[in-house]
């Protein structure tokens, strides 16, 4: 399987069916969905959907969230990456959301920022893209640092799913 980014710790590979077990554990936990929303997946089926979906977004949009392995266990941590926000968000469609997502076993280590960081560097220099957008709840105190420390500028608050989200914005100047 093809590394598409690759950090000092981890690596990005597109997500495959056998990571259905690996998203089910990440998707069924509702700590993982505090700030999703709170509707985690609760049966295999979901997951093996999701990996579906996420696939198709490979095919139709070029990007789509990707796998993180951990390099010293090789073991499926998180997903992460781009993903073409096609409905209108914000007043906004038609563009690149960072996203990420870990399960509890990997929160703590600096994932999330050595991840987004270099998904970031990807998206600049081997997508070109012009900006990057993020949301984040505006209770997700970590996810807010994540964003800020990749260079995220904190733009507005908005209401996402009747929730208040901070609206973040990464321009690539070159």
């Amino acid at each position: 399987m093809t590394r598409i980014i690759e950090t000092e710790r981890l690596y990005f590979r597109e997500l495959v069916d056998t990571d259905v077990e690996g998203v089910f554990s990440l998707d069924s936990d509702p700590e993982v969905h505090q700030y999703l929303g709170q509707n985690p997946i609760r049966t295999i089926q979901q997951a093996e959907d999701a990996i579906k979906f996420i696939r198709q977004q490979y095919i139709d949009n070029g990007v789509g969230r990707l796998a993180i392995i951990e390099k010293e266990t090789n073991d499926f941590v998180g997903w992460g990456g781009f993903k073409l926000i096609t409905d209108l968000t914000n007043g906004r469609k038609d563009y690149h959301d960072l996203g990420y997502r870990f399960i509890k076993k990997a929160w703590g280590k600096g994932y999330a920022t050595e991840s987004s960081k270099a998904v970031v560097e990807y998206g600049f220099n081997e997508l070109k893209l012009p900006v990057i957008y993020a949301i984040a709840d505006i209770g997700n105190l970590q996810s807010q640092k994540v964003l800020k420390k990749c260079g995220f500028i904190e733009k507005e608050v908005f209401n996402y799913d009747s929730v208040p989200h901070y609206w973040y914005e990464l321009l690539n100047i070159e």
